[in-house]
């Protein structure tokens, strides 16, 4: 089944893209032509990277039943000098915490399985570029 999003001009620098009946407002920030209605479209492709490494990391954790009551993850990607500007790494910190008392070797796991088999987004974007991670426990 292929995915399909339909993206409609705003004006200006505003798109609003149709994510299966969701609605998203994409824009550039005010400096830069747009009216910062919504996030730019390269940091996207950060937020869907996060979205699909932490469901598979949460469905992974509670098959190991490991009791994970908070988690995050800070992901950045460096931009090219040159355009188009394309991101030449990227680097994710999966953070969790410490009062939960993870198996810290389960946790591992399920994020190399996420990063290793299961993420699609993270599989294509390694295609293009070095992706990094590690864990914290907070």
């Amino acid at each position: 089944m292929k995915h399909e999003v339909t993206t409609v001009w705003k004006g200006g620098m505003g798109f609003e893209a149709d994510i299966g009946g969701h609605k998203l407002a994409i824009d550039l920030a005010e400096a830069d032509g747009g009216k910062n209605s919504g996030p730019r479209p390269k940091p996207l492709l950060l937020a869907a990277l996060a979205g699909c490494s932490g469901m598979d990391v949460v469905s992974i954790l509670e098959k190991m039943r490991e009791p994970c009551t908070w988690f995050e993850m800070h992901t950045e990607a460096t931009p090219a000098e040159d355009h188009p500007k394309r991101y030449t790494m990227y680097r994710m910190t999966y953070r969790f915490k410490k009062s939960d008392n993870l198996d810290e070797a389960k946790v591992r796991k399920a994020v190399t399985l996420s990063q290793d088999k299961y993420c699609g987004v993270a599989a294509t974007l390694k295609a293009s570029a070095p992706l990094e991670w590690d864990i914290e426990f907070v």
